[in-house]
């Protein structure tokens, strides 16, 4: 992974978490917490997009997908933390 990637990967997680941020709670997480959250949203996401068949492409399907699977990440933790 070269130094361009890193930087798209990065950044495709800050918008994820952000999006999944607002949409669940009402804002985002700061920088880093975004990043984290979208970049774990997006292997749940990539994963429920599998499982039900659904591919994406490109930079716009990418953020689609990290931002579904932030969502359900951040339904999931809610859920729990009610507990």
């Amino acid at each position: 992974m070269d130094l361009t990637a890193l930087v798209i990967f990065l950044a495709i997680g800050a918008v994820a978490g952000w999006l999944a941020g607002i949409l669940m709670k009402g804002g985002g997480f700061g920088l880093l917490g975004n990043i984290v959250i979208g970049i774990i949203g997006a292997v749940v996401g990539g994963f429920v997009f599998g499982l039900l068949g659904i591919s994406t492409v490109g930079l716009v399907g990418s953020i689609i997908t990290a931002t579904a699977g932030a969502v359900i990440l951040l339904f999931v933790v809610g859920l729990i933390k009610r507990l």
